[in-house]
């Protein structure tokens, strides 16, 4: 059953969808129950995802990347995705919010921050989520003022991934009070070495226990003005940009667990009897095979063409959403059907379906919840 073929991606991202295949296999699938009944982080797996070129490398050339496109991206998801959820979202997270200062960044940042991270040198993470605000980005409450030639940063931020780990991180701040509540936010890049800058692993979570999440908490912690990336009370809308390509990449999250599920239920239901029969044989069963097939096929063909939208900028927020959330809801369903499949052997820790199962309600919620994509779908379709 080849469920990630290469019809639907373009040809330009098949190399790099081979690539990102093959080291799967190699690298993540069978480190992944490892990982996550340790819960550690998967260093020796990412370090070798640097070494094979599959990390960071949307960054351009000029600053040490290869370049590589959003289909580029999309397609290493969903292989990485369908290997394991956690290790997965290591390696995705490791330039995490480099990009927005690539596209809005001074040249005297990109040489300093986002090089290093290119060349593999360095981490990265994005801090926007804050204990109490979900998905308000209008509402954050982190502050940074103006003091001379510094921003002081107060408040705290949660769910950041690599906060702990990473070099340095692109920090969503208010730095305004008018009444455009979204033009009252700025984009800082905080070393995680500054003092006042302090953050700790959140309690362990249910699933996607080899990606690290970090409670922060910033306290009189002090950048230089020049740390501003683009221009100040833009952050929002950088922010709102950023998403709409990282919504098609979670797609390719979804898509990746969704395809296991599906190949985990196929491979328990044939071959094994009840009643005298192979389990495959119950039209039930048939049924419910057929029903995630279409789940998933449906969800990767919007998947990719939300692909091409995103690309083109055309309607880019509607399409993201839209990918977004078929995408990682025909995850969690597929899951579901998979468990009830495999009856009572989907609860064993060892059985690869409850790593599934866990993992796939998590895409669901980060990234803006689904709710929230279905508010921006229906305001944004006429």
């Amino acid at each position: 059953m080849e469920l990630l073929e290469e019809s639907v991606v373009p040809e330009h991202a098949r190399e790099v969808k081979a690539e990102a295949r093959d080291f799967a296999a190699e690298h993540v699938a069978p480190n992944a129950e490892e990982y996550f009944r340790s819960g550690g982080y998967p260093w020796e797996v990412l370090e070798a995802g640097m070494d094979a070129g599959l990390v960071a490398q949307d960054i351009g050339e000029e600053y040490g990347g290869r370049g590589l496109s959003l289909h580029e991206i999309l397609a290493i998801a969903e292989e990485a995705y369908r290997a394991d959820a956690g290790i997965g979202l290591t390696l995705m997270l490791a330039s995490f919010g480099a990009e927005i200062v690539e596209e809005y960044g001074s040249e005297a940042q990109k040489e300093a921050y986002l090089r290093p991270v290119a060349e593999n040198e360095a981490i990265t993470g994005l801090a926007v989520s804050e204990p109490e605000r979900g998905s308000d980005l209008a509402g954050m409450t982190t502050t940074a003022e103006k003091e001379g030639e510094e921003w002081v940063i107060d408040g705290e931020k949660y769910w950041i991934g690599n906060g702990v780990e990473a070099d340095w991180v692109t920090t969503y701040v208010k730095t305004g009070d008018g009444e455009d509540r979204y033009g009252n936010y700025s984009m800082l890049i905080v070393p995680t070495d500054t003092p006042g800058y302090e953050a700790e692993h959140i309690p362990e979570k249910m699933a996607m226990r080899a990606s690290k999440q970090a409670h922060i908490e910033f306290d009189d912690c002090r950048v230089p003005e020049e740390n501003l990336v683009g221009v100040e009370g833009a952050g929002f809308y950088m922010l709102a940009d950023f998403f709409n390509h990282g919504r098609i990449v979670v797609g390719g999250h979804g898509l990746g667990l969704a395809a296991a599920a599906i190949e985990e239920a196929w491979e328990f239901v044939h071959g094994r009897e009840a009643f005298g029969r192979d389990i495959s044989a119950f039209q039930a069963v048939q049924h419910d095979l057929a029903e995630m097939r279409l789940d998933f096929e449906s969800a990767r063909a919007l998947n990719w063409r939300a692909a091409d939208k995103v690309a083109a900028d055309d309607r880019a927020g509607f399409w993201a959403a839209l990918a977004k959330t078929k995408s990682t809801e025909a995850a969690v369903d597929c899951a579901e059907r998979a468990m009830q499949l495999h009856g009572g052997r989907s609860v064993l820790e060892e059985r690869r379906i409850s790593r599934v199962y866990r993992d796939a309600r998590i895409p669901v919620i980060y990234e803006g919840a689904n709710n929230i994509q279905r508010n921006l779908i229906y305001s944004q379709q006429g």
